[in-house]
């Protein structure tokens, strides 16, 4: 497989500064370099949630394939109401779902019918019977509760036979498979999972289990990042922890370029002296390592790892903790669902009123973890959690949203409305 060498990426993007990159700029950097996986699998829809459509799915009928009642009550041609005053209409029988009404319908007649059942011939309205009296064992329609072809849902009027009914690179949900289902496909074309490898890196960095020696810490960015991949439907492979050793480094970043398509990394991507992960890493294939104009999350390692032709997108993410988590969210999501062939956009913001003034530097992007509320009088509020320190992972457990501060922003004012990213269904 060919790449465009990421130096000619980076001559696309206007004033490209690797020391002092803004947000969007390294996403559009992103975007430009991710393949998509190419192979395509079929499975039984019951397999299917979350996975990413292949190809385009286009209906065999039409649904619904009759014109049919959308409502309990008596199916009429329309010709047979009253011009002024009520309708008086003998009844010709029954229609159900299932069994429809055979036979023709004398004019002046009208037939019971069920939500769901084929509309006899030639009658196009339906009346809801709690519009409807019974009078001498005849319907009475009072004047004006319906007009002509009022609760018939037509043939093809959900969708159309050869019309598209899911498109190519749709996430498919519930209701999706629901569709799939009516339209009596077993099998759907799905995008081949995308295989994510992930280690974090440090001499200091214990598993669970293991005794804390002086100066070493549990690692949290392994259960993070799994955890932030089960939300994308990938296939989560966990390396891990590697010490900062070369030769150890070496062979993880191997093993994990060989079996995955990306592999992220939790810490070695600063200044750092004792650091061994960023020279592994230029030895390894095309890799850039960025400032980013943000906070958290600062110091970014981008790029291509593996052997010619089996390559893997690199992204090397900070090591404290919260700047695992925005730095995920702000470039890695997207890339891998890109990378799964999912049409997927940006995450959702909300708007919502700042509780408290935030003091914010123009020229970075800050992501501040808050707390957003819905007030009586129906607006949304936020405020912030307490101490937004990178490696305060408990704030981010507290939270239910990210304050988004723009590039060019400044200070916030107490009221003022600001972007918040929230977290339900997300984390």
């Amino acid at each position: 497989m060919t790449h465009t060498a990421l130096a000619d990426i980076a001559s696309c993007l206007s004033g490209y500064d690797p020391n002092a990159l803004p947000v969007a700029q390294a996403q559009e950097f992103i975007s430009r370099m991710v393949p998509r996986v190419q192979a395509v699998e079929s499975l039984a829809i019951r397999s299917a949630l979350g996975r990413v459509l292949a190809r385009d799915v286009v209906s065999p009928i039409d649904v619904p394939a009759h014109d049919n009642s959308a409502m309990d009550g008596f199916a009429l041609r329309s010709a047979d109401m009253a011009a002024e005053g009520d309708t008086l209409l003998m009844v010709a029988g029954t229609g159900l779902a299932g069994a429809q009404f055979e036979g023709d319908v004398p004019a002046g007649h009208c037939v019971r019918i069920m939500t769901g059942a084929v509309m006899p011939a030639g009658l196009d309205t339906v009346v809801p019977q709690e519009f409807t009296k019974l009078v001498d064992g005849q319907v009475l329609l009072p004047a004006g509760v319906v007009r002509a072809g009022d609760n018939r849902r037509l043939a093809g009027e959900d969708l159309k036979r050869g019309e598209p009914a899911l498109r190519a690179g749709r996430v498919l949900r519930p209701a999706d498979l629901g569709l799939l289902a009516s339209l009596g496909q077993a099998e759907v074309p799905v995008r081949r999972r995308l295989r994510v490898a992930f280690f974090s890196t440090g001499d200091e960095l214990r598993s669970i289990g293991e005794p804390l020696d002086a100066g070493c810490v549990y690692d949290s960015n392994r259960y993070t990042i799994w955890a932030m991949l089960q939300r994308l439907g990938v296939e989560a492979i966990d390396m891990g922890v590697v010490r900062d050793d070369p030769a150890a480094l070496e062979t993880a970043f191997r093993e994990a370029a060989a079996c995955a398509d990306a592999v992220i990394t939790s810490g070695g991507v600063s200044v750092g002296e004792a650091d061994h992960t960023k020279a592994v890493m230029k030895t390894l294939g095309e890799v850039l390592f960025w400032k980013i104009a943000m906070r958290p999350g600062r110091p970014m390692a981008i790029g291509r790892i593996g052997e010619p032709g089996r390559e893997a997108v690199l992204f090397g993410l900070p090591g404290n903790p919260v700047a695992v988590m925005v730095t995920f969210y702000a470039f890695v999501r997207e890339a891998l669902l890109a990378m799964s062939g999912a049409t997927a956009g940006p995450l959702p913001l909300i708007r919502a009123a700042s509780a408290t003034p935030i003091r914010k530097k123009a020229g970075r992007t800050e992501y501040q973890r808050g707390i957003v509320e819905r007030g009586t009088d129906g607006q949304w509020s936020v405020r912030i959690t307490g101490s937004q320190g990178s490696g305060v992972l408990r704030s981010m457990s507290e939270a239910n949203g990210l304050i988004v501060l723009g590039h060019e922003q400044g200070n916030v004012a107490a009221g003022e409305l600001v972007d918040v990213l929230p977290f339900e269904g997300l984390i």
